[in-house]
């Protein structure tokens, strides 16, 4: 399944709408995709929402859409 996670780049900066960014991740199951970013950058996650059907078509069409890989 694929999820967007959105989040801060810096762990310990404030949230604010204009600094979130998102990246897209493959996973089995939310806990892994969590797991995956958590491991692997310095983020401070959001949210983590899975894509399907419609959405992800949606999501799929922005030209920035790619799925990050993290070397495990």
């Amino acid at each position: 399944m694929i999820f967007k996670v959105t989040y801060q780049p810096a762990k310990f900066d404030a949230p604010t709408r204009e600094n979130t960014e998102s990246l897209y991740v493959e996973a089995s199951d939310i806990v892994i995709a969590r797991r995956l970013v958590e491991q692997n950058t310095p983020y401070n996650i959001e949210f983590i929402q899975p894509l399907e059907g419609s959405h992800l078509e949606y999501e799929q069409k922005d030209p920035n859409f790619k799925i990050t890989e993290f070397n495990v």
